[in-house]
């Protein structure tokens, strides 16, 4: 069976999906589905669980969950940062069925060691930093040094952005319900929720969606049949041929990355057009690349084009971005690109009229100059900024960063999971970009070029970490090498 993408749900549709099933049992369904999640990391049986529950739904949930536990012979105690008689109606049945169980409740943390912190303290409402009492028990939670499993969100992160307000429980493993949420998997979420788990509780968000979280493994089950090679009829021809634009003077790097990782990922032929006034003639690590002037490139009318690798913002960029424009094949705009047309009505209108596929790959500087706001306002927003592009250049666009965000014109979006901190390095844009394009060359539709393309760029980095290549000092130059060798074993399923 192939494998299906997560589905993500914005606050709004959580909201809704719960009010639906507002007599379905829910919250005694997650409480035992993060029990069994607080039982895999608790370890010695006779070591205590402290578990911390919230004066809302997330601290019934927490109810639930120590009850289960104790009801399992574990030794719980219970921290209750809330008032009984105002919790809502779950929450309260939860609390009623917990002390009718003999469970008790303390105002404070107990004075012992705990072999786990379970947090139910603030949910998915939280916009803004913990406060009081809920601040010091998450402060004193993170200094336990015990595994802590965070309940739905852990508390302190924002659900809707993935911002960590100060203080944010850190956790080792996330027990999220009904669907995955924006901030579990982008900006500070990654690092606040450790291992993320997700408990449908008999519910199916699938069909409310617009958003999916992106995985390798699903991706390359589904992965179009013109990267497969199935076929021996074909040529080099059949396979697309790819122009990316940029190179000037002292950027020739920029441009030779992108277009080995074009080739490398099965693009039929790759034309190299460099700004610069003499650009080198041979790519001797590649000699398979060809290498002209960016102008003979746009001459030659290739079947797709990336333009903005060492691009540079002088006349003669603008002026080439400005015919690149005009053509009409699918175009990936990276880099300088992007910061020509941020300062330039004339080719924001012109990335605007187009009809073929325009796509972006921005990162938060870039995303703040095209959105003439902050750099901070952007890494706020991660999904409001990349939905907010993608409308501003009707482009299929990926803000790169932790957690990279996918916003389409149709109004769907994804998150990526793949990757890491490996790819914090010189020259990794341009080799997702040259990767974009052989995607675009091969006929891959927009969509699907760049959640590939994203995804794929991510995986091969996780491939190269696994076998102790990164990732402290792996470079932008050993990704395309494991890219392709992803796509291959892909294909061969």
């Amino acid at each position: 069976m192939t494998p299906a993408l997560a589905p993500i749900l914005d606050l709004a549709q959580l909201r809704a999906e719960e009010a639906r099933h507002a007599d379905a049992g829910l919250m005694e369904r997650a409480g035992a589905a993060a029990a069994e999640v607080a039982l895999r990391w608790c370890g010695d049986r006779g070591k205590p669980i402290v578990v911390l529950a919230g004066p809302g739904n997330n601290g019934g949930d927490a109810l639930v969950v120590a009850r289960l536990l104790r009801a399992s012979y574990h030794d719980v105690r219970v921290v209750f940062a809330g008032d009984a008689q105002r919790l809502p109606r779950d929450a309260a049945a939860a609390h009623a069925a917990y002390t009718a169980a003999g469970g008790s409740t303390l105002d404070r943390p107990p004075d012992v060691r705990a072999a786990l912190v379970v947090d139910g303290l603030l949910g998915i409402g939280l916009t803004r930093p913990p406060q009081g009492r809920h601040a010091d028990l998450v402060l004193w939670a993170n200094a336990t040094g015990a595994p802590i499993v965070a309940l739905d969100i852990p508390t302190g992160l924002d659900a809707a952005t993935g911002i960590a307000h100060a203080p944010a429980i850190r956790a080792r493993a996330t027990a999220t319900f009904i669907a995955l949420k924006p901030g579990l998997l982008t900006a500070d979420g990654p690092d606040h929720c450790g291992e993320l788990s997700v408990h449908a509780l008999g519910l199916d968000a699938t069909t409310e969606a617009r958003g999916f979280a992106l995985d390798w493994s699903a991706l390359a089950a589904a992965l179009p049949s013109t990267l497969r090679r199935r076929t021996r009829n074909v040529n080099k021809g059949t396979f697309g041929t790819l122009g990316i634009l940029g190179g000037s003077e002292g950027m020739a790097g920029a441009l030779i990355l992108a277009g080995r990782a074009a080739m490398r990922t099965g693009a039929g032929k790759v034309w190299l057009g460099f700004l610069m006034a003499d650009p080198p003639k041979l790519d001797t690590g590649m000699p398979e690349l060809m290498l002209r002037h960016a102008g003979a490139v746009l001459d030659a009318q290739p079947d797709a084009l990336v333009i903005g690798p060492g691009l540079g913002t002088s006349d003669a960029a603008r002026a080439l971005l400005m015919r690149a424009l005009a053509l009409p094949v699918p175009i990936a705009l990276d880099a300088d690109a992007l910061n020509l047309i941020a300062k330039d009505p004339a080719l924001l209108a012109a990335a605007q009229a187009r009809d073929a596929s325009t796509l972006a790959t921005p990162h938060p500087g870039e995303a703040a100059r095209l959105l003439g706001v902050a750099v901070a306002d952007v890494q706020n927003d991660r999904m409001g900024a990349a939905r907010a592009l993608s409308q501003r250049l009707a482009a299929n666009v990926v803000l790169k960063g932790a957690g990279s965000v996918l916003a389409h014109p149709d109004g769907t979006w994804d998150i990526n999971t793949s990757g890491g901190p490996a790819l914090a390095t010189a020259g990794s844009g341009d080799v997702l970009s040259g990767l974009l394009g052989a995607l675009l060359a091969q006929q891959v539709d927009a969509r699907t070029a760049l959640r590939c393309a994203v995804c794929l760029h991510g995986a091969a980095a996780d491939l190269l970490v696994a076998d102790g290549h990164g990732p402290l000092g792996l470079t932008a130059s050993e990704l395309p090498d494991a890219a392709r060798a992803l796509l291959n074993a892909a294909a061969r399923n």
